[in-house]
This record gives C-alpha cells, structure tokens and sequence, in this order.
C-alpha cells in the first residue's frame, strides 16, 4: 500500500471531520440539495471541495450548488471567475447573485449585522429560486467557540451558531459541515491547495469584537491544551443544578 503524502492525510482528516459532522448532526440526507455560500475565503472554498468530492459517495446521496453573494455597497473585491471554476471542477454549478443594504435604515443594529443578514436572505432568495432545501455555510469550530464566548460576554445568553438550524420561517435549514473542524486546518489546506486570497476592504471590520474574542481562546488554549475540547463539551453538559435560578 503506497504511504500517504501529508497532503493526503490532511484531506483524509479533514474529510473524516465533515463525515463525522455530517451523521451526528444528520446535516445531510439522501435527496438532499444543498446551496453553498461561497464567499471566497479559504472556509468555504474548502466547503466546495470538501462537500463536491463528498457527494460522489454513494450515502447519502444528494446534490450542490454554489451561490456568491455580492453586497454592492460593501468594497469586498471577489473574482467570480476564480471562484467559479472552483466550484464546476467539482460538478457544482455556480451562480453569482447582487444584492445591498442601506445603513441608515435601522440603526439599532450594526452594519455587520445588516451586511450577514441581507447576505442571508439573500442565500434564502437563490436557494428556492434553485429548489435546494438546505444552505450550507463556512462557519468551522473556532467561529462556532469564539460566537460562544462573545454571546457570553455581549449578550448575556449560552448560545452559539449551531450545526444545524431549522428557519421555519423561510422553510430551510442552515446547516454548518465544517462545525467539527479547527481553522488550523483549514489554513493548511488553503497553503496546499493553493486557494487564491480574495481582497477584504469591509469598512466596518475592525469595528468588530471577533478579533479580540479569537485572541482570547487562543489564550485559554495556552493555558489549557483541552480548553476547546473543553468549551465545546460544554454546550452539552450544562448543570442546571448548579445554575443561578431565580425563585421570582
């Protein structure tokens, strides 16, 4: 039996993660058509690899597209292109889809907010306009910890993205393949594969608390090894025994 390269045995790693995801999360079952949002960052790039060499397995069955939104009032430079003929050596069909928001019109909420949200809907948009059921999106393990964490220290409530949303409103399920996946693989998957680095020039971005929030587990985890694995389990061993209760 020929040795694997390291190249190899990442990808079987990072497979065996997304398989993983796939059947303790039932993020995918036979018949399923999944959308993409492929951004173009390194997370969903590997999605579309990951997801297009997946579905030529024969359980579950089940079929892609890629959908690249694009916010026309937010300079974030794409090469669609690039991107799709990413995704079609792959079997997935592509499709670009322009859409923006106004600033001024709710100014309850950050920019941020309003630039994921529009982008969402409009993912809710192509999805039924290409009779997929479920989207599948980028969000890997550290951004899954690191939404903990800031939902913890921001907003008061224990809660993150999780792998697998039901939107009854729009009739779809957002589902998250890489959920089980640290971005340090993902980076070194980007380095072998080559992945061409898109220009982020978001006005906004530094406006955002993730980047300190990711510093922070990157903290604990020097203080800890297992502090992942940790916060992780966590999400599902919640004593409420040992919990403040109020008697009111």
């Amino acid at each position: 039996m020929a040795k694997l390269t390291p190249e190899e045995k990442l990808f079987r790693k990072l497979d065996q993660r997304v398989k993983k995801a796939i059947e303790e999360y039932r993020l995918i079952e036979d018949g399923d058509k999944v959308l993409i949002g492929l951004s173009g960052g390194k997370d969903s790039l590997a999605l579309i690899e990951l997801l297009g060499r997946r579905m030529r397995i024969f359980k579950p069955r089940f079929t892609v597209v890629a959908a690249h939104i694009i916010m026309t009032n937010i300079p974030y430079e794409s090469d669609a292109e690039y991107l799709k003929n990413h995704a079609e050596q792959y079997g997935i069909p592509f499709v670009k889809y322009e859409t923006s928001f106004d600033e001024a019109t709710d100014h309850r909420k950050s920019p941020c907010f309003l630039c994921s949200w529009n982008r969402r809907k409009a993912l809710f948009t192509v999805a039924k306009e290409q009779g997929c059921n479920k989207i599948a999106l980028g969000h890997h393990q550290d951004d899954i910890l690191q939404t903990l964490l800031m939902n913890i220290t921001f907003q008061g409530a224990f809660s993150t993205m999780p792998p697998k949303l039901k939107m009854d409103k729009f009739d779809m399920t957002i589902i998250r393949p890489l959920a089980l996946t640290p971005e340090s693989e993902l980076i070194q998957l980007a380095e072998n594969q080559n992945y061409r680095k898109q220009k982020k020039n978001c006005p906004h971005e530094k406006t955002s608390h993730r980047s300190e929030v990711k510093a922070i587990l990157k903290r604990l985890e020097e203080l800890n090894p297992q502090a992942r694995h940790s916060l992780w389990s966590s999400m599902n061993n919640i004593q409420y025994d040992y919990l403040p209760k109020s008697e009111l």
